[in-house]
């Protein structure tokens, strides 16, 4: 892919908008607009591909919307689709430990182009969640996990009673699209931004008893 300098990205971002203020861009305009000036922007390094920019059905359609509610049988479909990629962990093992769970919650970094392939990504969960108690810097945009094994009853994660949420947590961080289908929560296994062991691991940062976001 052809480099494209700050200032001839900047041109074609201006040439665009002042086109637009002409005409009256329609939403499709304005996001047709925005992709040509990302993929002029961007180049493939180490890790990071171009090809990231390109969106599945999902969230093109999601995207579309531009936040208004999609159609409700639009809705039921994507999330049909997405429930479909769920996969449960390959050992049947659901619980890891929850100390590095909140390490994982707290790590941001990842899929960057200096990052080496195959290496951990963190979740970044507090960015947008109160986990524990102990932390006291986190983001509000999603709902808060405090408590959250606990106010759903799960003594032990290992009982049968137990397993309806703890199928339902795991699902909803391999993709939340399956239960949401605009959900602004990234789908940590299916996008294979966590492995099984990190999401494990999450699992127990959520659901253990012991874990802090318990007490």
């Amino acid at each position: 892919m052809m480099k494209k300098s700050y200032q001839q990205t900047g041109l074609l971002a201006l040439t665009v908008l002042l086109a637009s203020c002409a005409t009256g861009p329609s939403p499709q305009d304005v996001a047709d607009a925005t992709q040509k000036v990302l993929k002029s922007s961007f180049r493939d390094q180490g890790i990071a591909k171009t090809a990231w920019l390109d969106q599945d059905a999902s969230n093109k359609n999601c995207s579309e919307a531009q936040g208004a509610a999609l159609d409700e049988k639009l809705a039921k479909a994507i999330e049909e689709a997405n429930f479909k990629t769920l996969k449960m962990p390959s050992d049947g093992k659901f619980i890891g430990d929850w100390r590095e769970g909140e390490k994982i919650a707290q790590n941001g970094r990842g899929m960057t182009w200096s990052d080496a392939a195959g290496s951990a990504n963190g979740g970044s969960c507090y960015n947008c969640h109160q986990i524990s108690k102990e932390e006291l810097s986190f983001g509000s945009i999603g709902p808060s996990l405090y408590n959250y094994g606990k106010l759903r009853g799960v003594a032990d994660p290992a009982a049968a009673a137990s397993k309806p949420i703890v199928d339902y947590t795991w699902g909803k961080l391999w993709n939340a699209k399956a239960y949401n289908a605009c959900s602004g929560m990234p789908r940590f296994g299916h996008a294979g931004i966590l492995n099984e062991a990190q999401m494990r691991h999450v699992m127990a940062l959520l659901l253990d008893p012991q874990s802090p976001v318990n007490k």
